[in-house]
């Protein structure tokens, strides 16, 4: 570990840092562009000059340079000073002063660091140089005479992303960032690059002009889109969620986020159900709580309920839902909605053990069943850097376009009792071999048999457990933590022919199988469910309330509140709760904290934020899968109440999907 000096200060560093993480480690800021922790060096900004002794006179850019044993380095010199004013000076002759309409207004680097280390007025008065328009589809709105040319979006693009869509043309100071024919950047990953560009090049069409950040309440969240459980925060105003960003967490998205989640806010504003519903002779008409309460207690159901849980739902709504029909003798629960209905006697077999940070270590993986880029984005950039430190990947399922070299080796799930010799050797050889299992495998069978992969290739180890299940649902895991499974999934709910069928957000259940039961649907949005609901109770949106969430690894994290639910929604666990008192029988909670200690008491492991322990892999159960695998998800923008209300994601599904044309203003 080279010893330096820091503007006067010994320390000691790691080996094969940089002068700038040196500095950093030192206590001291050192201004950036182009340099990104997460991206390569591209060292074309030079803002972060500094001096360094031994070397020639002059200033250094310290994101590109080694530091080693002896050099002296300083930050805060008369040559450095004046060196980043000249710097700036450059980066701002051709920068428009538009700050007043700009959306990275008050989040700017450029604002901030140009108040910290430019000049007082510029020496340059020619004319500016301007730059035409890009077009960067539906979510990414571009002012490109802004760009300094920093590289970040093309370097996410091809490194982290593994698309190759933007880029750079011309050269000198006819260079332009755009992306390829100026077609939509496609991937679903996109919108990254806003927050990434460190000037107002590059920021969020769906947000342009609606706030600034200081006028914002920014609350802590967990993303429900789908289960890969990403940390990000809700900006708020008022009773209205304007913008959704990622949160950093190096264990589940690093500081990355998907463009469904990130863009589905505005869904969160519309279709919604702000009043309780009761179906009479056929139409749905608007009722007030005791009406849809008393319409509800008159079926006195009995020990005859059920609860299914949809894939949005937080885990003291599954618990409170388990209390009342458990307080009313019944125990069917389930939350797989579309049929599937694989063993949950262990759910080490069902969750994703190598967690997402170690799937990167894996030398050899095999996909049964999963488009990754479709159903966790954010895990398909794990896996792609797997694949960069030399990992072999192999697919059984149908063909995908994926962001990395693998080897297709069909769609009937019948081949894994007899897969090439190809991948029997290359998981024998391999010091960290994995399985991911998607649904498209579980809809197939294929848990068992690859439970027996498992024991033959040895994927369990000192240290390591290969053996990965991808769920699709924020709210899988907590259901099956929470016993919302039943052997034969939602067929033996269906068997039962209950009188009562409480649905807590599920869209995509056939309720046609439910023709003799009163459904009652506690959700947010008017979207399938509710449609075929008898008693509609307006719930609220994972914004709107507290919870617990269990994302697919068991990794257990808390959401908070943002906003307050619309007109006269109400949070989940006490329309439950009201209902427990309109059926005459007590859950033995009254408050939001009671329900919470009341979980945790049945299910300690919820009351720990952290990845709950499911013991070891089960062996393996019989069972062949059979039948050619299918994708579950037939459009990925619109899988779930939120992002099928939001126009935004409407417009991403028409253009980016189905190749529908949208003409621009100046068209």
């Amino acid at each position: 570990m080279p010893k330096l000096k820091v503007d006067g200060v010994e320390l000691e560093v790691p080996a094969g840092v940089t002068v700038l993480q040196a500095c950093e480690l030192a206590g001291k800021e050192i201004p950036r562009f182009c340099y990104h922790e997460r991206l390569s060096i591209a060292g074309n900004c030079r803002m972060c000059l500094v001096e360094v002794k031994p070397g020639p006179p002059k200033p250094q850019a310290s994101c590109a340079l080694p530091a080693s044993e002896g050099q002296e380095i300083r930050t805060d010199s008369e040559m450095v000073r004046k060196a980043r004013e000249g710097v700036m000076e450059f980066l701002l002759i051709n920068h428009p002063l538009d700050c007043p309409i700009c959306d990275q207004g008050g989040e700017c680097d450029l604002q901030d660091q140009s108040v910290a280390y430019g000049r007082g007025a510029t020496r340059y008065h020619e004319h500016k140089r301007a730059v035409t328009e890009k077009y960067m589809g539906p979510l990414i709105k571009t002012t490109m005479t802004r760009c300094i040319h920093c590289t970040r979006c093309v370097r996410f693009s091809e490194e982290v992303a593994g698309v190759d869509e933007i880029g750079a043309l011309y050269r000198g100071e006819n260079m332009q960032i755009t992306t390829y024919l100026e077609k939509a950047a496609k991937h679903e990953l996109s919108a990254n690059v806003v927050d990434l560009c460190p000037v107002g090049a590059l920021t969020s069409k769906p947000y342009a002009f609606e706030a600034r950040p200081w006028e914002l309440k920014k609350t802590l969240g967990i993303d429900v889109s789908d289960a890969v459980g990403a940390n990000i925060r809700i900006d708020s105003r008022g009773r209205e969620v304007l913008r959704i960003l990622p949160r950093v967490n190096d264990d589940v998205n690093e500081e990355w986020l998907s463009d469904k989640a990130r863009h589905c806010v505005d869904g969160l504003t519309r279709r919604r159900l702000d009043k309780p519903w009761l179906r009479r002779d056929g139409k749905l008409v608007a009722a007030t709580w005791d009406e849809a309460f008393a319409a509800i207690a008159t079926i006195a159901p009995g020990s005859s309920i059920a609860a299914i849980a949809g894939d949005l739902v937080d885990c003291e709504t599954m618990y409170a839902a388990r209390a009342l029909v458990g307080a009313l003798g019944s125990t069917l629960l389930e939350g797989r909605q579309t049929g599937l209905s694989y063993d949950v006697g262990n759910l080490a077999a069902v969750a994703f053990n190598t967690t997402f940070a170690g799937i990167e270590e894996a030398d050899c993986i095999l996909i049964v069943g999963s488009q990754l880029r479709d159903e966790a984005p954010l895990v398909n950039v794990r896996i792609r850097k797997a694949v960069k430190r030399g990992a072999k990947v192999f697919v059984v399922g149908t063909h995908w376009d994926t962001t990395y070299p693998a080897t297709f080796l069909g769609d009937d799930a019948a081949m894994l009792a007899s897969l090439p010799d190809a991948v029997g050797e290359a998981m024998a050889k391999a010091s960290k071999p994995a399985i991911v299992l998607g649904g498209g495998g579980l809809a197939k069978g294929a848990l068992g048999p690859l439970l027996g992969l498992a024991a033959e290739w040895n994927l369990v180890r000192d240290g390591w457990n290969g053996f990965n299940v991808l769920h699709m649902a924020a709210s899988r895991m907590g259901g099956l933590m929470l016993g919302y499974a039943q052997g034969g999934g939602i067929a033996d709910i269906a068997a039962a022919r209950p009188r009562l069928l409480l649905s807590l957000g599920a869209d995509e259940v056939d309720y046609t199988k439910f023709a003799d039961s009163m459904i009652v649907y506690i959700g947010h949005h008017g979207d399938k469910g509710a449609h075929a609901a008898d008693v509609i109770l307006p719930g609220a949106a994972f914004t709107e309330k507290a919870g617990t969430y269990v994302n697919t690894e068991g990794r257990v994290q808390f959401g908070e509140k943002a906003v307050f639910a619309p007109g006269d929604a109400r949070e989940d666990w006490t329309i439950l709760r009201a209902m427990a008192d309109a059926l005459g029988v007590s859950v033995g909670f009254d408050t939001f904290a009671a329900l919470r200690s009341a979980m945790i008491a049945a299910v300690p492991a919820l009351g720990v934020e952290a990845l709950a322990d499911y013991g070891a892999l089960p062996s393996a159960s019989s069972g062949m899968a059979e039948g050619a695998i299918g994708y579950p998800i037939k459009d990925h923008y619109l899988t779930n109440a939120i992002c099928r209300a939001s126009p935004t994601m409407q417009r991403c599904s028409a253009e980016l999907i189905h190749g529908e044309d949208f003409a621009e203003a100046a068209e």
